[in-house]
């Protein structure tokens, strides 16, 4: 399309250059000039980061990129040497600055050095692509800048800047040309990691495409952030099967903090950046997305086939479980993710006495390493107080195929 589009402008433009005798003297220069920003504009928005770079991106860390120039193949052919395209880390108010002069403006200086951050712009003979590949480009440090109030590190939005200076072939017009990546977050530690993929997640998520960098809603509607958890359950996990109404239900009683309300009731309300990621869950040591993100690093390291089969219920609460359980016969019990542990997994089974009465057990909760040393099933398996998977399933009928036939250890 790009290409189709130079070739109009190349028939226009002789087709201006054949009439200019018959114009009036000052159009020509006028009708010329205007067909310059034609271009201009035209080139500018075909210079495109084809490969980004990671979102969250820790520094002396090798990372690759890729930026491609749709009208290369056309424009640049009778280059004397390839062109080169660098690369700059920019603050967000940098990235704002050259967004608002239209990308006219040029970078002052770069907010953190960046090795090997220079790559040709060469068409490759097979695809006819004009591309440059940073193949592994290293981000050495980076310059923090001033932040407001309460933000932290893991909030602060970058961006990689890649620009070059190209000459057009055949109208001999030089254009600077420079592209953005997506907003990343610069982690120096692997425990930033959860909360820069926060930031990361919110503003994928949340964002106008046209906006001015990079900014982002601070509340959102509740329904809007239950299909982003389950985009990202579904995306991380590599799972079909994705959250399902009453998931919802507990994770907004969760968020919100509120045990009162009604599935309904939650619909039509917004949740803040601040309730999924800076406030610290009522009587817990963690946010909720903390809390949220351990839970999909267990369920894909460890509970993928168990999710997929439905045996996990997972999001629902221990309050809610004690009234399932409690009708329920001897030995009956169901898979709960923690409330207390990040990243953990509990049976919750109901014991019935002579008299009738019931009692509902929770199990310490399993963790991603427990999981690694014997299986989820092998230890349904061991356990003999667990007889039936709510609301009636055999447990061997249940989980038999995931129990490992080679290893029968103590319970």
């Amino acid at each position: 399309r790009c290409e189709n589009l130079v070739d109009i402008y190349f028939q226009l433009q002789q087709q201006v250059m054949a009439a200019s005798t018959e114009l009036r003297p000052e159009l020509l220069p006028r009708l010329l000039e205007r067909l310059n920003e034609v271009l201009s504009s035209l080139v500018k928005s075909s210079f495109l980061v084809e490969k980004q770079p990671p979102q969250v991106l820790k520094t002396q860390t090798k990372f690759q990129a890729s930026v491609r120039f749709l009208l290369g193949p056309r424009l640049l052919k009778a280059a004397p040497k390839p062109y080169v395209v660098r690369a700059d880390m920019v603050t967000e108010k940098q990235a704002r600055e050259l967004e608002l002069s239209n990308y006219s403006n040029t970078l002052s200086e770069s907010t953190g050095e960046i090795l090997h951050n220079t790559v040709a712009l060469e068409t490759n003979p097979t695809s006819g692509n004009c591309c440059a590949n940073f193949k592994n480009v290293l981000l050495k440090k980076i310059k923090r800048c001033e932040r407001k109030g309460s933000e932290s590190v893991t909030e602060e939005k970058c961006a990689v800047l890649f620009s070059t200076n190209v000459t057009l072939t055949p109208s001999n017009v030089s254009i600077h040309l420079q592209v953005l990546s997506l907003p990343i977050v610069v982690i120096v530690h692997g425990n930033q990691d959860n909360n820069a993929k926060a930031t990361v997640l919110w503003d994928n998520a949340f964002s106008d495409i046209d906006r001015v960098p990079f900014v982002v809603a601070e509340r959102v509607p509740w329904d809007k952030m239950c299909d982003t958890l389950n985009l990202k359950f579904t995306a991380e996990v590599q799972t079909t099967k994705g959250l399902l109404k009453e998931h919802y239900f507990f994770l907004a009683q969760k968020i919100f903090n509120d045990h009162s309300a009604s599935p309904e009731d939650f619909q039509s309300r917004h949740v803040s950046w601040a309730q999924f990621n800076k406030e610290i869950l009522p009587g817990r040591g963690f946010t909720f997305w903390q809390w949220f993100d351990g839970v999909l690093d267990l369920t894909k390291r460890c509970l993928k086939s168990y999710w997929s089969d439905r045996l996990i219920m997972g999001f629902i609460s221990k309050q809610y479980v004690c009234k399932l359980l409690s009708m329920q016969p001897d030995g009956t019990f169901l898979l709960r993710f923690s409330d207390s542990e990040i990243g953990g997994v509990t049976i919750a089974y109901v014991i019935r006495g002579k008299d009738g009465s019931s009692q509902v057990e929770n199990i310490q909760p399993f963790s991603a390493k427990d999981l690694s040393i014997r299986s989820l099933g092998d230890r349904i398996r061991d356990l003999e107080q667990l007889r039936n998977l709510y609301p009636n399933i055999p447990k061997d009928q249940a989980f038999g195929s995931h129990y490992n036939s080679e290893w029968g250890g103590p319970g």
